[in-house]
């Protein structure tokens, strides 16, 4: 599934190169689950998505990194990850369901100077 994301055509330029498929140095951070063998999580509160979650990730060897919530003030963290060149953060209510598009329930704030946003804006992804 990592690969066909990586193949998907960018803004007409072609296909996304797959040269860091194979990195052994690439990992996923991981902050939420809709689905798990075949049930569909999407209507259970975050907070609980969150729980299966760290359960399942528990079993990864290497790759694949649980991301713990943070409670607390969200400007502070975004401040934080953007002096480490992270690409952003997403905020979500512990108490809500799984909602794709906006929604009042998350927002994602990316960090604009962060090499994977820059790359996306320059056309060299």
């Amino acid at each position: 599934m990592a690969q066909q994301s990586l193949m998907r055509k960018s803004s007409g330029s072609g296909p996304i190169s797959t040269s860091r498929v194979n990195d052994q140095s690439a990992v996923a951070l991981v902050f939420d689950l809709m689905s798990l063998d075949g049930e569909d999580l999407r209507y259970e509160p975050f907070s609980e998505r969150k729980a299966v979650l760290r359960k399942v990730l528990r079993r990864t060897k290497r790759g694949i990194h649980y991301v713990e919530h943070t409670e607390g003030d969200g400007v502070e963290m975004f401040k934080a990850i953007c002096k480490l060149g992270l690409e952003g953060i997403v905020s979500k209510k512990l108490d809500a369901p799984y909602k794709s598009g906006p929604s009042k329930a998350w927002l994602k704030i990316k960090n604009p100077k962060a090499p994977a946003v820059t790359r996306v804006l320059d056309g060299t992804l």
